[in-house]
């Protein structure tokens, strides 16, 4: 058995590489940019009014004109104006071009309109409310970095430059296992000696939710069903994650039949609670990576979310899903296992605060849905109120 720190390492260490691919920018969003992504023309590409008003040349106003004749108007989308005399003034809406000739723009609020005239009745500043050709980025320069994620905002951002297609980093085509003989399906009324499936739902769920629609199987406790399983879900998907089957039991039959199927075990049995039957391996031929979970569910919940999603976001090259929070309470943890607290995080006079919520063991199903997220604590470790913490969120946390 081998620590929690060596077991993430070894985790973190054997992340991979999928590949790129194009997909249409309406399917980009939450993606990770696999391309440097620059600017086809000036932004913005005119000098552009910022309020509605009227454009005129600042000049006249250093003569001491303050009313302007009316000459025209300027709607967003339309081709430039021409502004021919220095006392007149073109109407003009947000978004439109300034007019050849003008070079202030002065907005409603601060006129009075009476007879096709235009009356200044604040002080106006040359260049106001305009603007400027290329002042938020010039054109060739770079708008969106590679290896950056794709954002709503980001979204916009190609769309402004005309990506209708984006290559952005492949994510692994993923199966979602559970075995067992006491599991029957979601819509069926269990035995007395059976129990609902519940492990896959949450698995193919947490994944929606980093953009990858898994498949899923069920595999009986019989040794011929798995290995006739795993040959061909080994060379179909470049991840399994299997949950149950991996303990000391005498129907635990997964870590022996992956090995037998070709799968380099890294390690079996890892330091920590909840979790600590977890199997991890790759095979080395169809490099399918392999996360065998132990079955009772606040295990595979929190060994998804620690080891699974720490190693999806450094093969996509992403920053850790670990941040530090203040715990709301002292703790002792009394035992030699880095323990994994079910907690709500939330903010607290500007910190985000761990409130611990102590369930009933790593069967307890229901209090996974109070908590959103799961804080480290050292083996054989006090802590005191307000000290800083390693934290994994499962959910939003704001």
């Amino acid at each position: 058995m081998i620590s929690f720190d060596e077991a993430y390492n070894i985790v973190l260490d054997s992340h991979m590489d999928f590949g790129t691919e194009t997909v249409d920018l309406k399917a980009a969003n939450g993606r990770v940019l696999a391309e440097h992504v620059k600017a086809d023309r000036n932004f913005p590409p005119f000098d552009r009014a910022t309020k509605d008003g009227i454009a005129i040349k600042y000049g006249a106003m250093i003569s001491g004109d303050r009313k302007f004749k009316i000459l025209d108007i300027a709607p967003a989308g339309t081709p430039q104006k021409k502004l021919g005399s220095t006392n007149a003034c073109i109407e003009i809406m947000t978004g439109a071009i300034v007019p050849i000739g003008a070079d202030t723009i002065i907005m409603y609020e601060h006129l009075t309109i009476e007879d096709e005239f235009a009356i200044v009745n604040k002080p106006v500043t040359k260049g106001q409310n305009i603007h400027k050709e290329g002042s938020d980025v010039p054109q060739g320069a770079e708008v969106l970095a590679k290896g950056s994620k794709i954002t709503s905002a980001a979204i916009g951002v190609l769309a402004s430059v005309g990506k209708a297609k984006v290559l952005v980093k492949k994510l692994p085509k993923i199966c979602v296992v559970s075995t067992g003989d006491e599991l029957v399906n979601v819509e069926e009324v269990p035995k007395a000696h059976q129990i609902r499936k519940s492990n896959s739902y949450s698995l193919k769920a947490a994944l929606q939710e980093v953009g990858i629609s898994a498949e899923e199987f069920h595999i009986i406790d019989d040794k011929n069903a798995i290995r006739k399983a795993f040959q061909k879900l080994l060379n179909t998907y470049d991840v399994m994650l299997l949950s149950g089957g991996v303990s000391m039991g005498k129907f635990d039959y997964l870590p022996e039949l992956l090995e037998e199927a070709g799968v380099t075990p890294y390690f079996h049995r890892v330091n920590q609670r909840p979790g600590k039957p977890f199997w991890f391996g790759q095979n080395k031929t169809s490099k399918t990576t392999v996360f065998a979970f132990p079955g009772n569910p606040a295990s595979t919940f929190a060994s998804y979310h620690i080891y699974f999603l720490g190693w999806l976001n450094q093969s996509l090259h992403l920053p850790s899903n670990r941040i530090n929070v203040l715990l709301s309470s002292a703790f002792k943890n009394e035992i030699p296992l880095t323990r994994f607290l079910r907690a709500k995080v939330e903010m607290v006079e500007g910190v985000l605060s761990a409130s611990l919520i102590l369930g009933n063991g790593s069967g307890d199903l229901t209090s996974l849905a109070r908590a959103n997220g799961f804080v480290q604590l050292n083996a054989n470790t006090s802590y005191t109120e307000g000290e800083l913490v390693p934290f994994v969120a499962t959910s939003r946390i704001l």
